[in-house]
């Protein structure tokens, strides 16, 4: 069994906002997570993935909270994905028990997921190398048990990886077993999905990301390897994917939450954006066209990602209280913890009137990087004041 250890993510420090009943009454910044919102993103995939006979294995790189795991998959146990180990032995010890590892694997890495593999952890690893898989071998030996490991594969230039075609591959697969490492199957990720912005282009983001995939299995398997999982994944060709032939297996994240960039490549509405930052106004500069609030990048983080889409969204779109976005309105610069709300340039809209005081909620350019910044979610539901739950997440790797 795991050893359960109380840390920041299980219990955070009480604050004077974490007692608030409230939206109104919450201190400022402070990260709000729509429920209804959360599970008609999570029903949205979960029902293409059925339909496509595809098995969803979220990505919890977005929320890294337990209780958003449990609502995305009620078994309790997984699949999931994560993005750093600390989420790995975070998940363990709440009862996740099938968990990819979707980064390279390095020794200090290998090491801390060969002793979760030895708690009874079904946790799989990513390489691209022979020396990953000599390396990866050792560590199963030293821990007592057998690896299992994914190959990467290169759908598009955007990271690591191997290609299809490359000579590199059956090496690595021949490595693999040489090293002891079972080999899980093929995984690939189409990063450069996220800078697309049309349908067609989408569509077809989706299909290279699946052939390619496929591919590489069919490549390793003329050679003589088992590769029983293909897996593939992002949010924009997740929700793009028409066909799926080949695949068994379907990763994406930030889907859950949505964010400013995902909806400027098409993948959502801005009634989709589950999380947002509630803030306070602190002072006021007519003569510049400013609204000052407490939430700089601190809260909100630093991501520009809409910088280079159509529509750029500065630090945020800003809504009021209750959600309703202020046509063109944005966080046009940010500090550490000073944000300046603006109306977007070119835009015909008048500034609102917002007095010292007033409670506004800002939609976040990546959803992954805002959430990173605060260690629970306040969750409410549309149309409420109250404040239902908090759920914790974890930090760190």
């Amino acid at each position: 069994m795991l050893r359960v250890e109380m840390d920041r993510a299980d219990v955070p420090d009480a604050g004077p906002g974490e007692t608030a009943a409230t939206v109104c009454s919450l201190a400022t910044p402070a990260p709000l997570l729509d429920k209804n919102r959360l599970d008609r993103n999570l029903a949205r995939l979960s029902s293409r993935m059925v339909d496509q006979g595809v098995v969803l294995r979220p990505h919890m790189k977005t929320a890294k909270s337990i209780d958003v795991a449990r609502h995305a998959q009620r078994s309790g146990a997984g699949p999931i994905t994560v993005s750093t180990l600390a989420e790995a032995e975070y998940f363990a010890r709440h009862g996740f028990r099938d968990i990819t590892y979707a980064v390279g694997v390095a020794p200090h890495t290998a090491d801390r997921a060969m002793r979760l593999r030895k708690a009874g952890i079904d946790i799989k690893v990513l390489l691209d190398s022979p020396e990953q898989a000599a390396m990866l071998g050792a560590a199963g030996r030293a821990a007592g048990v057998t690896p299992s490991a994914f190959i990467e594969i290169d759908c598009d230039g955007h990271r690591g990886g191997l290609t299809p075609t490359d000579p590199k591959l059956v090496v690595v697969a021949a490595a693999m077993v040489e090293a002891g490492v079972k080999l899980a199957g093929v995984l690939t990720h189409a990063g450069e999905s996220y800078g697309l912005s049309t349908p067609a282009s989408l569509v077809a983001a989706a299909e290279n990301e699946r052939a390619v995939a496929v591919a590489a299995a069919t490549t390793l398997r003329a050679a003589g390897h088992e590769c029983p999982v293909v897996s593939v994944g992002s949010t924009p060709t997740a929700h793009f994917a028409e066909d799926l032939t080949g695949v068994t297996e379907m990763r994406a994240g930030v889907y859950m939450f949505f964010d400013l960039v995902m909806h400027g490549v098409g993948v959502c509405t801005t009634d989709d954006i589950a999380i947002s930052v509630l803030a306070t106004v602190i002072g006021t500069k007519p003569e510049k066209g400013w609204i000052l609030v407490d939430a700089g990048w601190m809260a909100l983080s630093r991501d520009r990602g809409t910088a280079a889409q159509r529509v750029d969204q500065g630090y945020g779109l800003v809504c009021d209280v209750a959600g309703k976005i202020y046509p063109d309105l944005i966080v046009s610069q940010a500090s550490q913890e000073h944000g300046i709300l603006a109306i977007r340039l070119g835009s015909a809209h008048a500034l609102p009137h917002l007095p010292i005081g007033a409670k506004v909620r800002i939609l976040p350019n990546h959803a992954c990087a805002t959430a990173s910044q605060h260690e629970l979610y306040n969750v409410v539901s549309a149309g409420s004041d109250a404040i239902h739950a908090r759920w914790p997440r974890i930090r760190g790797w």
